[in-house]
């Protein structure tokens, strides 16, 4: 899962549910794992589908961070350990680190081997036996071990990231057995997809570590055994990372093709104007645009008239996630649903989209937008086994068709909308006093949108005006991106812009978007403060799916539930990828299904960068 705020992974009844049959005998040993135990790759493939086995190596990849892993931070960085609460994380770091095994991206959630050469499963599920490459080695030449991976998975899990701590709870255990062999043992009931989260984890060096404290914010870059490693870096303005000449896993299947560039580097900029500035000066070369009114009147520079630069649209086949303005339930201002759904009413989306965005976007429904995973019509006798059970806890509508957000008539003042927030407000019990609406205590309504880069403000201020007429007194905060990252971890906000993408096969990490313990947990990604039983059996249900379409069924029946609690503000989506590229790259002829590939896959083309000055 990752989070980004550019228009951009349980609860209590796990222990019942049954565990997903593998695919395969009990101990047998696997090159790959998946959620269903499918696999595209046999035991002999020798490279990804999607992957140049000829790439050149060399050249420059040199780009700007567009979503988070850990505490990193978009607009700037102060630590290079990204893996935990402390700090704001630089850019580029988990480059640095090998797991156990690797995405292969043309596959819903299909791993192979990279630290492991192999693993096996018990009959129960419970049990993961991990075969370890005896090869494998730190950047400073030392044997990365078993204890290291067992240290790393456990530290990971009592001193990690929220995000990271929350998913992995049910890991109960990782040991080693000698040098080459990890145990790693799970509670009964854990998450379908709970195996493959744990393989993909970093593993750091446990000697390194006995020395220094692991939740440290540090400037001094951890000891890794990736790809890359930690070149230059200049807080807050940019990092700089090499490719490991000597990479100890440069020729395994899982790697062939990738990892091409000598050097990549990560621009940061606390406003989007300057950065979009400093690509059109050559500063950077690859760019993901995600401002519509930019990529539709921006690109007018001398290098796009020469082909220096190129614009492209590139499809995106991965559901496009949650974005929205979270609204902070944790406040007892907002705890009535119907006050959320008032201050949603006030945002004519429509009008927005046709006078500030180039009519470039999609409304955004669902928790699950663009997939199969989004809930249409009326429930289907399957959802409706999943929802019964708790029909007393649930609002009526939930039972039948899910809730849209509304179409305005695109003036920017729907007079019908308006008049229903209002309607909405006072049967919450508030009350209108002149030109103010006061909360059933008595206190003036109020709300704060929180932010550290302006580009929603032309959005926000046409709401705020909307607000501001049926009594909201709103206003706009905008902080620096450390001040940001710190409020969020403290759940400091009434509302926030954020957006959550993820794959096509959800499961335990659902619950630190939607969980309640999560809820109650500093730094986790609940920004909302959801905090429902039903929800929490629901993300169960996604957990414990034992197969693609009960799982499809299980994240219908909560995008229901989700969406009937007014959670947030939907915004916007879009179905391609916006680039504009400095035309010195080279690409596969095939590219991932569920990734960009950039810049794993991709290189710099040498013949491109001479005929543009670049070399």
């Amino acid at each position: 899962m990752r989070a980004t705020r550019r228009g951009l992974v349980l609860g209590g009844l796990a222990a019942a549910l049954p565990l997903p049959r593998p695919a395969w005998a009990a101990d047998e040993e696997r090159h790959g794992l998946s959620s269903f135990g499918d696999l595209k790759y046999p035991k002999d493939f020798r490279t990804f589908d999607y992957v140049n086995p000829m790439a050149p190596k060399g050249g420059r990849f040199s780009g700007q961070i567009s979503g988070t892993v850990g505490n990193q931070s978009l607009g700037t960085f102060d630590t290079l350990n990204i893996y935990v609460l402390r700090g704001s994380g630089a850019a580029g770091l988990e480059f640095t680190f090998d797991s156990l095994m690797t995405r292969a991206l043309d596959e819903p959630d299909a791993i192979y081997g990279l630290l492991a050469r192999s693993v096996s499963v018990s009959q129960d599920g419970l049990t993961y036996t991990f075969e370890l490459r005896p090869q494998a080695r730190f950047h400073d030449g030392s044997r990365l071990t078993a204890q290291d991976v067992a240290f790393s998975l456990k530290i990971l899990r009592d001193k990690g990231h929220p995000e990271i701590a929350e998913t992995i709870r049910d890991m109960t255990d990782a040991r080693a057995e000698g040098e080459g062999r990890l145990v790693v043992t799970f509670a009964p009931g854990r998450a379908r997809d709970l195996p493959l989260i744990v393989a993909q984890l970093p593993v750091f060096s446990a000697a390194y570590y006995a020395q220094r404290d692991f939740e440290a914010s540090t400037l001094d870059a951890p000891l890794g055994s990736g790809a890359y490693r930690v070149a230059a870096v200049d807080p807050g303005r940019s990092i700089g990372l090499e490719r490991v000449t000597d990479y100890w896993a440069a020729d395994l299947p899982v790697n062939v093709g990738r990892h091409n560039f000598d050097s990549l580097r990560y621009e940061y900029f606390r406003d989007r104007t300057v950065a979009f500035e400093a690509f059109k000066s050559g500063a950077f070369t690859f760019r993901e645009e995600f401002t519509a009114r930019v990529w539709a009147t921006g690109y007018d520079f001398p290098a796009v008239a020469e082909g220096r630069v190129v614009r492209e649209r590139v499809p995106d086949a991965r559901p496009s996630g949650t974005q929205g303005w979270w609204i902070n339930e944790r406040r007892a201002k907002f705890k009535d649903p119907r006050v959320r759904e008032a201050i949603g009413l006030c945002f004519d989306f429509e009008w927005a989209n046709r006078n500030l965005m180039y009519g470039a976007y999609t409304r955004t429904a669902s928790f699950f937008e663009n997939s199969d995973l989004k809930a249409t019509g009326a429930p289907s006798p399957e959802e409706l086994t999943l929802l019964e059970p708790h029909r007393e806890k649930l609002p009526a509508e939930v039972f039948g068709e899910p809730w849209l957000p509304p179409v305005s008539d695109g003036s920017g003042q729907d007079r019908a909308l308006l008049k229903r927030a209002d309607a909405l407000l006072r049967e919450a019990g508030c009350t209108r006093t002149g030109s103010e609406m006061r909360l059933p205590g008595g206190e003036p309504l109020t709300l704060e949108f929180l932010d550290d880069d302006p580009v929603f403000q032309p959005v926000t201020q046409p709401y705020i005006r909307n607000l501001g007429l049926v009594g909201i007194r709103a206003s706009s905060r905008m902080v620096d991106p450390s001040q940001y990252q710190a409020r969020l971890k403290d759940f400091d906000f009434d509302l926030t812009a954020r957006r959550y993408s993820g794959g096509v096969t959800p499961g335990a990490e659902l619950r630190d978007l939607y969980g309640s313990r999560a809820a109650a947990t500093p730094g986790s990604n609940n920004m909302a403060g959801i905090a429902d039983p039903v929800v929490d059996a629901l993300l169960s249900a996604i957990a414990g799916a034992e197969s693609r379409a009960a799982l499809t069924t299980a994240c219908r029946a909560l995008d229901r539930v989700l969406r009937a609690g007014r959670h947030w503000v939907p915004m916007w989506y879009g179905d391609q990828h916006r680039l504009a590229l400095w035309d010195v790259f080279g690409r596969p002829a095939t590219p991932p299904k569920y990734d960009l590939g950039a810049p794993a896959t991709w290189w710099s083309d040498a013949d491109k960068a001479r005929r543009i000055g670049r070399e």
